[in-house]
């Protein structure tokens, strides 16, 4: 249990009601979640809004409420808290209820329209290959070292966030490595995190479904690289236009890593094919298992955050030649008839576009490709044409 005034250190509040030193032994932003002495939050949603099931909350045992508007009518001993946005304050809130859990120990961020979770397991296995306790925040599953829970979002809500990186505290976890979506950071899910780092992979046609334009979407992600902090690094992609955008504002150290333009982690392409990739990073040659230019960036970030962290260069590269492919990501499968399936998350335009345009570059003969593409009903949109070109185009 905690102390309500000691949780709501930080919080930018309004107006107190009642008593805030009262304990409370449970976060939740869900009435039908609550129990006795619970903090409840209300939140406004694209569909429902949390003020409309505050009574629910208290008749269910909430003790305190944190809400953007108060009720008309006050219940007796109950406390309430207005603040400016309810979901700044409870993802501060659920940092200050777990002690802080990201200030103890080093939390990587990686954002971009492509290659998070690629990025974000590579480095999770990476890591553990090394020696080193990690954890891995990301769209496919959550793993607390060895510990593996089922993923619901891209970026899990700030209590959960919270609440496993206490969990990998409490295991002794050294380095853990955090998807961040452009939804995450603009209902502030990441706000009261302490990051070591981020990461800028690329931004294209993506999620315009709910940011209303593309500059809405880069600048909801360059607000990620404008809060870290000065001990932080912020490692952007310089062949895509927008990583430049990325550094403008951030205090943290800015690095970058490239395969076209001058960087400070620089891969050339030596052989691309169907086994794997042989590279060069610093001028430092290795093979990879991974396929594909999509897969170069990627191991240039990996390579980029590994450096960063103070891992030695040789033992790296050495982890890279062992990493094996991210389910779901280029994995492909060879039947007993000699057809090649690859199976991808591709679900961008230019996610699609890359998987494709590899498969052509490493084919050899007239081999025939077929592509299913598939859209999420519930998504944007305007993508959806877009994908279907590229994929009668390069088919």
């Amino acid at each position: 249990m905690k102390l309500v005034k000691d949780i709501l250190y930080k919080v930018s509040i309004n107006t107190i009601k009642g008593s805030t030193d009262k304990m409370v032994n449970a976060i939740v932003f869900d009435s039908r979640e609550v129990q006795q002495n619970t903090l409840f939050v209300a939140q406004k949603g694209l569909f429902f809004d949390g003020h409309q099931f505050i009574y629910k909350a208290i008749e269910l045992g909430a003790s305190v409420i944190i809400c953007e508007e108060l009720p008309k009518n006050l219940t007796e001993n109950i406390t309430y808290v207005e603040v400016g946005d309810s979901n700044c304050a409870l993802a501060i809130i659920a940092s200050n209820f777990y002690d802080n859990p990201s200030s103890k120990l080093k939390l990587i961020g990686i954002t971009g329209t492509n290659g998070k979770t690629t990025i974000a397991t590579l480095l999770y296995n990476l890591f553990q290959k090394a020696g080193y306790k990690s954890g891995l925040l990301s769209t496919v599953k959550i793993l607390v070292d060895t510990i593996q829970y089922n993923a619901t979002h891209t970026t899990p809500n700030s209590v959960l966030i919270n609440k496993y990186l206490n969990e990998m505290v409490e295991l002794g976890v050294d380095y853990c490595f955090m998807e961040v979506s452009s939804h995450g950071i603009h209902q502030k899910r990441t706000e009261g995190l302490q990051f070591a780092g981020g990461v800028f992979t690329n931004l294209t046609h993506d999620h315009l479904d709910y940011h209303n334009t593309f500059k809405e979407y880069r600048d909801v992600k360059k607000s990620f690289f404008d809060s870290l902090p000065k001990s932080a690094f912020a490692l952007v992609n310089m062949d895509d236009k927008n990583g430049a955008v990325m550094l403008q504002n951030t205090i943290a150290k800015k690095q970058s890593y490239a395969l076209k333009t001058i960087a400070d982690f620089k891969v050339r392409i030596l052989e691309n094919q169907f086994s794997g990739l042989l590279l060069t990073i610093n001028n430092k040659e290795v093979w990879t298992k991974l396929i594909g230019s999509f897969n170069a960036y990627n191991l240039a970030a990996v390579y980029g955050v590994t450096n960063l962290l103070g891992l030695d260069s040789t033992e790296t590269l050495t982890h890279i030649s062992e990493l094996e492919s991210v389910s779901g990501r280029f994995q492909h499968f060879i039947s007993e008839g000699g057809v090649t399936a690859i199976i991808d998350y591709a679900h961008t335009p230019d996610a699609l576009k890359n998987v494709l345009q590899t498969i052509n570059d490493i084919r050899i003969g007239n081999e025939q490709v077929i592509t299913v593409v598939g859209c999420g009903g519930d998504r944007d949109k305007t993508k959806r044409p877009i994908m279907g070109h590229l994929a009668s185009q390069l088919s």
